[in-house]
């Protein structure tokens, strides 16, 4: 089989800084901005891969979620529990450093994890967990 990740799903509750966070802060590029206010749906991606793509996504406009289901998802958003996006660099400390510069929300700084990979995290404005690993080797 020949099975690629072409696009994940990341919630948003606020697009302009989602945008300001995924594009401005971290490098990525806006590939598609469809929809209009807090109803929309953004993709964007880390230049030079195409083929892999994240979608921003307004969670209250999931089809079939009940009103329970809309207080939760806001709840665990809010608490940083909903969503996570696990990227990687070659220069943690480097990468770390210049998202510092910016206005992050720093989880953890980086650090050499007990399951073998060292790691910072961060949060998104809509609270989603944000770990970049240090590629090794």
């Amino acid at each position: 089989m020949d099975i690629t990740i072409h696009s994940s799903f990341l919630p948003h509750d606020d697009p302009e800084k989602s945008l300001a966070f995924y594009r401005d802060t971290l490098g990525f590029e806006v590939r598609l901005d469809v929809g209009r206010g807090t109803m929309r749906w953004v993709t964007i991606g880390p230049p030079g891969q195409p083929d892999t793509s994240i979608v921003l996504y307004p969670p209250n406009a999931t089809p079939g979620i009940t009103d329970d289901e809309r207080r939760t998802i806001s709840e665990m958003m809010a608490k940083g529990t909903f969503g996570t996006l696990l990227l990687a660099t070659k220069d943690l400390d480097g990468t770390f450093e210049r998202l510092q510069a910016g206005d992050i929300e720093v989880v953890q700084e980086p650090t050499e994890q007990p399951y073998g990979v060292r790691d910072c995290a961060l949060r998104d404005p809509a609270g989603n967990l944000v770990r970049i690993q240090e590629l090794r080797g």
